[in-house]
């Protein structure tokens, strides 16, 4: 598979797929603390510093819940694909995809209090390019097959193991967990939804090589 390793070539190639008039949208996929969130943020900043023509989405505002998650017995878990309203990602991309007379509405996810926000972020008409990430655009099961249809390509995003992990761990005791219990979610929770991501990898159009594009360091 195709390895990316240089901005330029990855903005040049939005740009081309962009030459049908078509809306593009671009998945960046990858497992927990790969770097798709800062990779998505320089994407479409860098093809539009307005926010206007190029706007980021991020799956996980489709995040289910902490009352859900309760309800369902998954709070302990939460990351994990089925914490997820994959069917409702699915068709606000699909209507992203078609609706360009109109402006489409997404949620964002509030890290500050861990809850989604519906309706924060605005895709309006003028949009030419919609940046998504993820950890399962690629999965193979229930309404996922779908979102990969409704996206122009899906990049997968690699960080070596070892860089993964620390950020990850670092990441997650900013948000007001001990280092103990940290380290715990990442190894119990996080790696184990990890192994299915790496699993469907392959599906990818592209792999980008994080650390290697020098454009920050990972967030998520």
């Amino acid at each position: 598979m195709e390895i990316a390793d240089e901005p330029q070539a990855l903005l040049d190639r939005v740009k081309a797929l962009g030459s049908s008039g078509r809306r593009v949208i671009i998945g960046i996929a990858g497992c927990p603390g790969a770097g798709k969130s800062t990779a998505a943020a320089w994407l479409a900043r860098s093809l539009d510093p307005t926010g206007r023509l190029a706007v980021q989405v991020p799956m996980d505002g489709f995040h289910l819940a902490n009352a859900e998650l309760v309800r369902l017995g998954r709070r302990e878990r939460k990351g994990a694909i089925d914490t997820f309203d994959g069917a409702g990602y699915r068709d606000l991309l699909e209507r992203i995809a078609l609706a360009r007379p109109e402006t489409v509405y997404a949620p964002e996810f509030d890290r500050r209090v861990g809850e989604p926000v519906a309706g924060s972020i605005a895709v309006g008409p003028e949009a030419e390019v919609v940046v998504t990430e993820g950890n399962y655009l690629l999965d193979a099961e229930g309404p996922w097959p779908g979102v990969r249809a409704a996206l122009t390509e899906v990049w997968y995003c690699r960080t070596p193991e070892t860089l993964r992990l620390e950020r990850l761990i670092a990441r997650h005791e900013r948000f007001g967990k001990s280092p103990e219990r940290a380290r715990a979610w990442v190894m119990d929770v996080d790696e184990r939804n990890a192994e299915r991501i790496r699993a469907a990898q392959d599906r990818a159009d592209l792999v980008i090589d994080f650390p290697a594009l020098g454009i920050g360091a990972p967030e998520a």
